[in-house]
């Protein structure tokens, strides 16, 4: 499913050939025929996809465009439908030929948020943890980047990376199915650091902001998106089993403990460049994630709330720098 051997010249060539003997077997155990009941059906869905041709891509719009202008009917339909056994697509929007893939969070909303407030990508080593299917990562090279590292633990998005990819034009965006922890050194390579959407899902958030701090040079930027709760107080709390229907959702601060965690994770220059209410424009269900969505995780009476009781849910962007 990935060529290890491309995909570790290339780490290489950015500089990271240190990686290879430390990461190849780890990335193998993840992908051996026994890590996941599906692996194997994805990996025919990969290779039932057709030949693509001469490949192009658009990475510097809201929709992520690979492929042809369009597919004749009967590739159409084929690719559809192969693409349609990888549900649920979580992050998009992509385009693959004039097929859209609509997926449940309109990240190109995010990102418009966020990219006029972050340092300029050009030219920079990135490191994108929790990076989904890519969407973002691909966002990041066409604004520049020399080099992203995407690293996902969930195959599924992998999978869709991989499919994605398999129209795309050799581009440097590589995304490996590991958590941070499993990244050897060296550390402080990274220009910039993105971690959007994972800070919730650890028990330990100044051990994640630490290890973040540990991928950057000096002088390197953390972006951070997470959950916050409203208010002004130095406070957290910690919901018992789910908030807005998600599992393992740790802890939720104000936007002044978050700044104090990033502080005590050991970044200065801190500062809050975005705070949003999440919508069901921004999430839904779709037909490309046709599950229970934001809409299904508020309160059908007071949509302020989730179906818990807790603020619903608003996300903050931090922006720090590695001394």
């Amino acid at each position: 499913m990935l060529d290890l051997p491309a995909l570790f010249d290339d780490l290489a060539a950015a500089g990271l050939g240190i990686w290879r003997d430390a990461l190849e077997p780890v990335v193998r155990e993840k992908l051996a025929d026994d890590a996941h009941g599906d692996l194997s059906r994805w990996r025919e869905t990969l290779s039932k996809l057709p030949p693509s041709g001469t490949c192009d891509a658009v990475l510097d719009q809201p929709v992520v465009k690979v492929g042809p202008a369009e597919f004749g009917p009967d590739v159409r339909r084929t690719v559809h439908e192969l693409l349609q056994t990888l549900i649920p697509w979580r992050k998009g929007p992509f385009q693959v030929g004039d097929i859209l893939i609509d997926a449940e969070w309109r990240s190109d909303l995010k990102w418009a948020r966020l990219a006029h407030t972050i340092a300029p990508l050009d030219g920079r080593q990135v490191l994108d943890v929790g990076c989904g299917n890519g969407y973002y990562a691909l966002r990041m090279c066409g604004a520049g980047a020399r080099a992203v590292v995407g690293i996902d633990p969930t195959l599924v998005h992998i999978v869709q990376f991989q499919a994605i990819r398999h129209w795309l034009p050799a581009v440097p965006v590589h995304l490996l199915p590991v958590r941070l922890n499993e990244l050897p050194p060296p550390s402080r390579f990274f220009d910039t650091v993105f971690s959007m959407g994972v800070l919730y899902h650890q028990r330990e958030p100044l051990l994640h902001l630490r290890q973040l701090r540990d991928t950057l040079r000096a002088g390197g930027e953390l972006v951070l998106e997470t959950l916050v709760l409203p208010g002004d107080s130095p406070d957290l709390r910690q919901p018992k089993d789910r908030y807005a229907r998600m599992r393992n959702v740790w802890q939720l601060p104000t936007i002044s403990q978050l700044e104090r965690w990033v502080g005590q994770g050991g970044f200065t220059n801190i500062r809050v460049v975005d705070v949003s209410r999440t919508t069901t424009d921004e999430q839904r269900s779709t037909e490309w994630m046709p599950f229970e969505s934001l809409m299904q995780a508020l309160d059908a009476k007071d949509p302020s709330l989730t179906v818990e009781g807790w603020p619903a849910p608003r996300r903050a962007v931090v922006i720090g720098s590695r001394p």
